[in-house]
């Protein structure tokens, strides 16, 4: 998609009726990618990135315009003046940095000692699997796609002037200037002929992981010039690489990766791109993605359509099948291990992309949830303990709780084969009973049943409440497993967040061990561990951890003395004019107190309808999906955080969300698009539609389910997979 102040040309198509119930065949003749647009998120602190992008898969190609901060995770900023080069790898929407590796900026002419390049505005281009610009000062026009494993770069130079390259192996997205010199630990580059380049470089940011890869070009290098290092550190090399173009003006270069060997890349090459024919590559990659978009229709405008498919877009970039072609992958255990199913999921930055990610999974793309979890489940048997968030295989432990725990008990508890249960819940009660990393303390928690926060420095009253939500999850498992000792156990520990609930304060405060409450006390303070300012909680504050009580809505209403109490409670979070003491980056989307930006806060709109308040969600619902959500580089309010943040979306756009993640139940809002099809991998079809939805016609004024009117606060997991016919009676009436 061009740019985004030229989405007023797209043109409007004629949706196709839903007659069949076939995933195969409906809406089969409709291209939604060009409803995706990459450059949403790229800009403010969505961190997202235009790169040339494969579903799930290991590469992804794309410009960097910068380096070095927090601003940069995804390696670029709409907007910024210059293009450094094209590197092969991109996390989407984090909020911490690495990959950006293998950096390559073409050039036209001869070598400048600053090879970053002002680019054409107007040819910036990003579609699903394709990516595009021209470099007005290296006088070059790039365009990318990708496979799987492998990166397509064409370039067309100059005709007048020589064809250069540089490459960058030294390069790699890190967080600070003084890192680029560091971070590389290891490297090997072997030219093997006159148009092949095979390499290993093992490196630390994030984390410490290692990458294979090979380079061929279509045309001969004549000469490679090695440029001196800008540190004595520095472990590889830069090259300015010439090529003999023979009259020709377009040089192809194919990059393939893979975690475990040299020859291993090779293999990922000739199984996905044995050919230079990139348009091949480009349709592949459309088609790919056009399967996976295909798994919702809806109607409505086309702003509407970009920003709800730009949303699934950016949910199925990750997890990231890390695995080569034949299943081999580099594991925690660091040795070469075999999938049982051919693929290794990484980058599934649980503490995020559990609460509605994980679960929009097990609705649109079912096939993938087995090989998740046997991939938590072969990362745990390796590591000792489930995944917290793994990147290329190896983990980070950044973020608290261990949230793959409920994303596998999710899956069992909606049927899903495909992986051992037995073995699944043995992983589950080691990572949540044996202290094997310093984020667990078990033993610590269990004597006090909270954290003490003069024992646990950091996260304390955090880190009980997510733990809490996990012992749940693992509780409803074991006791559907017909564990009753551990059913007792886990579920006796998921009411810990009520030790430090504070009635005082009505607020879930840190406690030290001799049992007294934190004094002074500022419920508005703001806190994370992973940045400077430490403190109790994880990227938030009081006020907005007390509703973290994902398990027990109506016990957290009980324990703040009842639905009058609470509701006064949960609107003064939303309406307060008390701003946050200190300040977060990750903590945008303010809505009072409530931070839509950050992960924490997402369940709490849909517990209005707990307080029998439903049209109060509903107004909130359409105000965060209208102001948080736009079509445009700055549109989204925070970090997409691996799809989390496009899920919410996603859910809320067609009327319910999964605030109880394990539960199987998704509690009704109010839907955003009038209306929506889901033809599930069952044969059988969801839909959605609304009567009478429009700008002022946003609450709910009755439901039927099935042509019967329905009342429930939730619709099942079970309802929609039965293909469910769900429709919304949309009024202006906002009184209760």
């Amino acid at each position: 998609m061009k740019k985004l102040f030229l989405l007023t040309i797209i043109a409007s198509i004629t949706l196709l009726s839903c007659t069949s119930t076939n995933k195969e065949t409906i809406y089969e003749d409709e291209d939604y990618t060009q409803f995706v647009d990459p450059f949403i998120g790229t800009a403010f602190t969505g961190h997202t990135f235009p790169g040339a992008t494969y579903p799930l898969g290991m590469v992804q190609p794309g410009p960097e315009t910068g380096n070095f901060s927090w601003d940069y995770c995804a390696g670029y900023v709409y907007g910024d003046p210059t293009i450094t080069g094209f590197s092969q790898t991109r996390l989407n929407g984090t909020g911490v940095t690495d990959l950006g590796d293998l950096l390559m900026q073409p050039f036209s002419g001869d070598k400048r000692d600053n090879l970053h390049s002002q680019y054409d505005l107007i040819s910036e281009e990003a579609t699903p699997g394709y990516y595009a610009v021209h470099l007005t000062d290296n006088d070059v026009k790039v365009e990318i796609t990708a496979a799987p494993h492998v990166a397509f770069h064409k370039y067309v130079f100059n005709k007048e002037k020589s064809a250069n390259i540089l490459a960058d192996f030294q390069s790699g997205l890190v967080w600070s200037k003084e890192h680029i010199y560091q971070h590389i630990l290891a490297n090997e580059i072997n030219f093997e002929d006159d148009k092949t380049i095979s390499g290993y470089t093992r490196r630390r940011q994030w984390v410490e992981r290692e990458y294979y890869f090979v380079i061929e070009f279509d045309k001969s290098i004549i000469s490679k010039e090695e440029l001196e290092k800008q540190d004595p550190r520095e472990k590889a090399p830069r090259y300015i690489l010439t090529f003999d173009m023979q009259g020709d003006e377009e040089l192809n270069m194919k990059i393939a990766m893979s975690s475990t060997s040299i020859e291993a890349a090779k293999a990922n090459m000739q199984a996905e791109v044995p050919h230079w024919d990139f348009a091949t590559v480009h349709e592949d990659a459309v088609s790919e993605w056009n399967s996976y978009l295909s798994r919702i229709h809806i109607e409505g405008t086309d702003t509407q359509k970009v920003n709800f498919y730009t949303a699934i877009y950016h949910l199925f970039i990750q997890p990231n099948n890390i695995a080569d072609v034949d299943g081999k992958y580099i594991g925690p255990n660091r040795m070469v291990s075999q999938s049982s199913d051919g693929k290794h999921y990484s980058t599934l930055s649980q503490w995020d992309t559990f609460r509605a990610a994980f679960p929009m999974y097990t609705i649109l793309s079912p096939e993938m949830v087995p090989g998740m979890v046997n991939s938590m489940l072969d990362f745990s048997e390796q590591q000792g303990h489930l995944p917290v968030w793994a990147l290329w295989g190896q983990e980070t432990y950044t973020m608290i709780g261990n949230h793959s725990v409920p994303m596998i008990v999710d899956a069992y508890l909606k049927g899903f084969e495909g992986f051992d249960y037995e073995r699944a819940y043995n992983e589950i009660k080691k990572s949540i009973v044996t202290s094997t990393h310093p984020k667990t303390n078990w033993d610590i928690y269990d004597k006090y049943g909270y954290y003490p926060y003069d024992l646990v420095k950091l996260e304390s009253v955090s880190r009980v409440m997510e733990s809490s939500f996990n012992d749940y999850a693992a509780a409803l498992m074991a006791q559907k497993m017909g564990k009753e000792e551990d059913y007792e156990f886990f579920m006796n520990r998921s009411e810990f967040y009520k030790n430090v609930y504070d009635k005082e304060s009505k607020a879930v405060r840190p406690k030290d061990s001799a049992g007294n409450f934190m004094t002074p006390f500022d419920p508005y303070e703001l806190a994370h561990a992973d940045s400077q300012i430490g403190g109790h909680y994880t990227e938030g504050n009081a006020r907005q951890y007390t509703w973290h009580v994902l398990q027990n809505i109506p016990a957290l209403i009980d324990l703040m003395g009842g639905k009058k109490e609470a509701g006064i409670l949960l609107d003064s979070l939303f309406y307060t004019t008390k701003e946050t003491t200190g300040d977060l980056a990750d903590v945008t989307g303010l809505i009072g107190q409530y931070a839509h930006g950050n992960e924490p806060s997402h369940h709490i709109t849909y517990i209005y309808p707990y307080l029998d308040r439903p049209k109060e969600a509903q107004k909130l619902i359409r105000q965060i999906s209208t102001d948080f959500y736009r079509a445009q580089p700055d549109g989204l309010i925070g970090n997409d955080d691996c799809g989390q943040m496009s899920a919410w979306f996603i859910f809320s756009s067609i009327g319910f969300y999964p605030l109880d993640p394990v539960s199987g139940e998704y509690v009704i809002g109010a839907p955003q698009v009038p209306a929506a099809t889901i033809p599930l991998a069952n044969g059988k079809t969801f839909t959605m539609k609304t009567v009478n939805l429009s700008v002022y016609n946003l609450y709910v004024d009755k439901i039927e389910l099935n042509g019967e009117p329905y009342t429930k606060k939730t619709i099942s997991h079970q309802d929609i997979m039965d293909g469910a016919n769900l429709v919304f009676y949309m009024t202006d009436n906002g009184e209760e």
